[in-house]
């Protein structure tokens, strides 16, 4: 039973030597380790801020970017109403502008047309008159060719003249 009951001399020296091993280590060995520990939980602590920080951070960028996500579709949506409206108002003066060059171009060969007819009937009416004097000229060479028939016929007119 001696070796499970230990001596008043070796828990002494075992106590002595615990203590003395306890004073080191206090003052060498915990000093630094609590230190590292502190500073360890003050870096995992700081960097759990940070990471919290950086988390909001992107939360709030995110809200952020949505935001210029729906204003950026907003002002396409604005930028092609205008266009369209642009496109529209382009197209209905340029079919107007069409359409008076058009009537314009019409009304222009109207009276182009209109002048090409005077200037053809007067040419036709002045060809009328040409062939007509050639056609009469003929005629009274032919009549007054006899002297007697040239005497009637100015004695015959003398007589219409006189009586208008």
């Amino acid at each position: 039973m001696e070796l499970v009951t230990p001596q008043i001399g070796l828990v002494f020296w075992t106590t002595v030597s615990f203590l003395i091993l306890l004073f080191i280590l206090g003052k060498y060995a915990w000093g630094p380790i609590l230190l590292a520990v502190t500073e360890r939980e003050t870096s995992i602590e700081a960097a759990l801020s940070r990471a919290e920080a950086a988390k909001e951070e992107m939360a709030r960028l995110t809200n952020e970017n949505e935001a210029l996500l729906k204003e950026a579709r907003i002002e396409r949506d604005n930028i092609l109403r205008d266009a369209k409206k642009v496109k529209d108002q382009i197209i209905s003066d340029a079919k107007e502008s069409a359409n008076k060059e058009g009537a314009r171009l019409i009304e222009k060969a109207h009276v182009e047309i209109d002048n090409q007819t005077a200037i053809a009937l007067a040419l036709v009416k002045d060809q009328v008159a040409t062939l007509s004097i050639d056609i009469a000229e003929k005629i009274l060479q032919k009549q007054f060719e006899d002297k007697g028939k040239q005497d009637a016929l100015v004695a015959d007119l003398l007589k219409q003249v006189k009586l208008n």
